[in-house]
């Protein structure tokens, strides 16, 4: 099945701010991505299903690539800073059900 991959405002806003060098890290798991999207491991949400994450050391932080496959799309949510313990997660996610 082929995938459109759509990217949310905000992570586009986020990974503007990024060097060269991570913006290259996060296009290699894009790359990924697009070939098999259930590919990363899964992780549970109260507002949407099929919701994964890919692990990255941005900046020496680790940091995760949160995306949703949402038939025929795969949405890329955010960008997570792996210390907050995924607090932020479900506010992300409510924006890209409407």
């Amino acid at each position: 099945m082929k995938f459109e991959v759509v990217a949310t405002e905000f992570f586009i806003e986020q990974i503007e701010n990024l060097d060269r060098i991570s913006k290259e890290q996060i296009k290699e798991k894009i790359k990924l991505i697009s070939a098999n999207p259930f590919r990363f491991k899964r992780i549970h949400s109260k507002t949407v299903h099929n919701v994964f994450r890919v692990r990255l050391n941005i900046r020496s932080n680790e940091t995760r690539l949160i995306y949703a496959v949402l038939s025929p799309n795969i949405v890329f949510v955010c960008l997570l800073n792996r210390k907050n313990n995924y607090t932020d997660l479900e506010k992300y996610l409510v924006k890209i059900q409407s």
